[in-house]
C-alpha cells in the first residue's frame, strides 16, 4: 500500500508539469504568431506610408525587394529572394545552365561590346565569330550605352530563331553575321581524358542537373582506356545539388553506404542519404583535388570519400560551406531560397567555418572557434576535424601569380594579344604540346611598349606609408636621400619583371592563345604542364605504397587537418571567404 501510495503521489506533479508545459508551449506558439502577425502589419503600414507620401515617384517593386533583403541580410548569404525578373537567371545559376542563344559570353570595355569566350559546337563557333570579335548591332539594334543584361536578353531566344550580327574584327569593316539560336548546353564535366601517367582525368565545375550522369559517361568512357587511376578534379567548384554529390560518391563507393545526412530545426527537413546503386569503379585507386573555392557539393564528395578512406584528397582546404539550402514559390512567380540544414558527412563532421548566428556586435560574422572544433574518424581511424571545411591529405600550397601577370590579365592585355595572335597565326598541329616560342614572347613585350600597365608591389607600398609617417614626423628630409635611392633600386626592378616572370607569363599567354582555336577544352589541354597539384596526384596514383600510407593513416597521415595546422596551413583560402 506504501508503494501504492507513494507511485500516486510521484505521478500527480507530473501531471500537472505536463499541462503547464502544454499550456506554455501554446501561449508561445500565440505570441508568435501575435508577433509574426505585428511586424508584418507594421512593414505593410511603412511601406504604404511612403509610397503615398514620400516626396519622389518611387519604384515600388525595387523598394520591397531592398526591404526584403535587408531582412535576410542578417541570417546568412545563400538565404535569398529571387523576384521574378530574376528567376530564370536564378535557375541558370542553380539548377540547369540550359538556354537558347549562339553559345558565346560577351563583355563591356569603354562603351563597346566584345566576345569573351565562344563555345565549341554551336552557333558562334559554327560561324566563326570569334574571342575579341566587338559586338556593333544585334537584329540592327545598336549596343551602345546597353548593359551587359540587355545584351544577353538580346541574344537569347527559342531554339530555331534567327539572329542578326554586326561584328568588327581588327580595323576590318563590319561584317553581317546570320545565326541560328541552338539550346545551349554548358556541361557539368567540362574536360574528361586521359593524362600523363595513364591516369583518367574528370574537371567537374559544377553540380546542376544530370551532373552525376556526365560523370558516369566519362567514367565509362575513360574505363576503356584502361587507366591505372581516377582523379576527380573539383578545384573552384562552388556546389551545386546535394542528390547529385551523392551520386557521383555512389560511383566510387559500395551500395547501402551513409554519405551524408542533413539536420535542422523542422524534422521533416532532416533526411539520410545512402548510396543506392552498385559502383561503376569500386576499386580503382582515386585522388580528388580541391582547393579554397571547392564548396558545398564538392566538400560533401570529398569529404565523403575522405571520410570512407577511398580517395586521397590532394590542394588546399576547402571553402567551409556546410549548409543545406531549399527553394520555395512564392507569389507572382517569384521565389525564396532558405538555409533549412547544416550537413554532416560520414564521420559525423559538419565542414561549415563561419558561425552566421553568433555574430559580432557590428554584424560581422566570425570562424567557429578553435575551442569548438572537434575531432572525429575516418573509416581507417585517422583523425579529421570539423568546422573547418576539407582539409587535404596532402596540401599543396598554391601559388600565386605574381603583380605583373595579375595586372597584365586584369588590363586585358594578354587577352587582346592572344586575339593578335589568333588573326596572325593558324592553328598549332599539337594543343597539348603548344608552347609560346621566345621570339613570340618578346614579340609580346614589344607589344606592350608605350602602354600603362603599372602597379604596386607590397614594399612600394611599405616605402610609401614610412615616407607619410616620416613626414608626420618631421623626419623625412633627413631619410630623403636614402628614401630616393630606395625608390629608384625598386623601379629598376620592376622594369625587369617581364624577364624576372617570364614563365608565368608565358603560361597565362599560351593558355588563352589556344582557347583561340581549341575553346575551354585546350586551356584544360595547354595547362597540364603546368599544373603542380595534377603532377601531385599522377605521382600519388603509381605509388602504391604511398596510396597505402595515405589511406591507412601512417605516420604523418594519423592526423588531419588539425585545427592549429589548418590555421597556419591557409594556402587555398583568398581573403573574401
Amino acid at each position: 500500500m506504501l508503494k501504492k501510495k507513494s507511485l500516486v503521489k510521484f505521478k500527480r506533479p507530473a501531471l500537472v508539469i505536463g499541462g503547464l508545459a502544454l499550456a506554455v508551449s501554446v501561449w508561445s506558439f500565440k505570441d508568435d504568431l501575435f508577433q509574426i502577425s505585428k511586424n508584418l502589419d507594421v512593414f505593410a503600414s511603412v511601406y504604404k506610408e511612403v509610397n503615398l507620401n514620400y516626396v519622389d515617384d518611387i519604384n515600388s517593386a525595387k523598394l520591397v525587394k531592398t526591404g526584403v533583403d535587408a531582412m535576410l541580410e542578417g541570417l546568412d548569404p545563400y538565404t535569398e529572394f529571387v523576384p521574378e525578373s530574376e528567376v530564370e537567371e536564378f535557375n541558370l545559376h542553380y539548377v540547369s545552365t540550359q538556354y537558347g542563344g549562339i553559345g558565346a559570353s560577351i563583355f563591356l570595355r569603354d562603351n563597346k561590346v566584345f566576345i569573351s569566350d565562344v563555345f565549341a559546337g554551336y552557333p558562334a563557333q559554327r560561324s566563326d565569330i570569334r574571342q575579341g570579335d566587338q559586338l556593333v548591332k544585334i537584329n540592327d539594334i545598336d549596343l551602345s550605352g546597353k548593359t551587359n543584361d540587355q545584351i544577353s536578353q538580346l541574344l537569347k531566344g527559342s531554339k530555331g530563331t534567327p539572329v542578326k550580327l554586326l561584328v568588327k574584327r581588327n580595323a576590318e569593316q563590319p561584317i553581317i553575321k546570320n545565326l541560328t539560336r541552338d539550346e545551349i548546353k554548358q556541361p557539368n564535366v567540362a574536360y574528361a581524358g586521359m593524362v600523363n601517367g595513364n591516369m583518367g582525368y574528370i574537371k567537374l565545375n559544377k553540380f546542376l542537373e544530370n551532373s552525376a550522369n556526365e560523370v558516369t559517361t566519362a567514367l565509362i568512357e575513360l574505363k576503356k582506356d584502361n587507366p591505372s587511376g581516377i582523379i576527380l578534379d573539383l578545384r573552384s567548384n562552388g556546389g551545386g545539388i546535394l542528390q547529385e554529390a551523392v551520386k557521383i560518391v555512389n560511383l566510387f563507393v559500395p551500395k547501402g553506404v551513409m554519405v551524408v545526412s542533413q539536420k535542422g530545426k523542422v524534422k521533416e527537413k532532416n533526411f539520410t542519404y545512402n548510396t543506392v546503386s552498385t559502383p561503376l569503379e569500386p576499386n580503382l585507386p582515386l585522388v580528388v583535388l580541391v582547393n579554397g573555392r571547392s564548396a558545398s557539393a564538392s566538400e560533401i564528395v570529398a569529404g565523403a570519400l575522405q571520410d570512407l578512406d577511398r580517395a586521397i584528397i590532394i590542394g588546399q582546404r576547402s571553402y567551409g560551406k556546410g549548409l543545406v539550402q531549399q527553394t520555395f514559390n512564392l507569389p507572382y512567380n517569384s521565389k525564396v531560397k532558405i538555409t533549412v540544414a547544416k550537413y554532416f558527412i560520414p564521420s559525423g563532421r559538419c565542414v561549415q567555418e563561419l558561425d552566421y548566428t553568433h555574430r559580432k556586435d557590428d554584424g560581422s560574422v566570425i570562424k567557429v572557434a578553435d575551442s569548438s572544433i572537434h575531432e572525429f574518424k575516418t573509416h581507417n581511424g585517422r583523425s579529421v576535424y570539423d568546422g573547418s571545411g576539407i582539409y587535404p591529405d596532402i596540401p599543396i600550397k598554391q601559388e600565386r601569380f605574381a603583380n605583373i601577370t595579375s595586372t597584365l590579365i586584369s588590363k586585358l592585355y594578354v587577352f587582346d594579344y592572344a586575339t593578335i595572335y589568333r588573326n596572325a597565326h593558324a592553328a598549332p598541329a599539337d594543343i597539348k604540346g603548344f608552347t609560346l616560342s621566345d621570339a613570340d614572347y618578346n614579340d609580346f613585350v614589344k607589344y606592350l611598349s608605350g602602354k600603362n600597365y603599372t602597379y604596386n608591389t607590397v614594399s612600394e607600398k611599405i616605402l610609401g606609408s614610412l615616407k607619410t609617417q616620416a613626414t608626420k614626423e618631421k623626419q623625412f628630409e633627413q631619410i630623403k636621400a636614402e628614401y630616393e635611392a630606395l625608390q629608384a633600386k625598386m623601379t629598376n626592378t620592376k622594369q625587369n619583371d617581364l624577364q624576372l616572370h617570364k614563365d608565368e607569363i608565358k603560361q597565362v599567354l599560351e593558355n588563352e592563345i589556344i582557347s583561340r582555336y581549341a575553346y575551354e577544352k585546350g586551356r584544360y589541354e595547354v595547362n597540364f604542364k603546368y599544373d603542380k597539384e595534377l603532377a601531385e596526384a599522377v605521382k600519388t596514383l603509381q605509388s602504391k605504397q604511398q596510396l597505402a600510407s595515405v589511406l591507412n593513416g601512417e605516420g604523418g597521415f594519423k592526423v588531419i587537418g588539425k585545427p592549429v595546422l589548418a590555421m597556419a596551413e591557409k594556402d587555398g583560402k583568398s581573403d573574401d571567404d
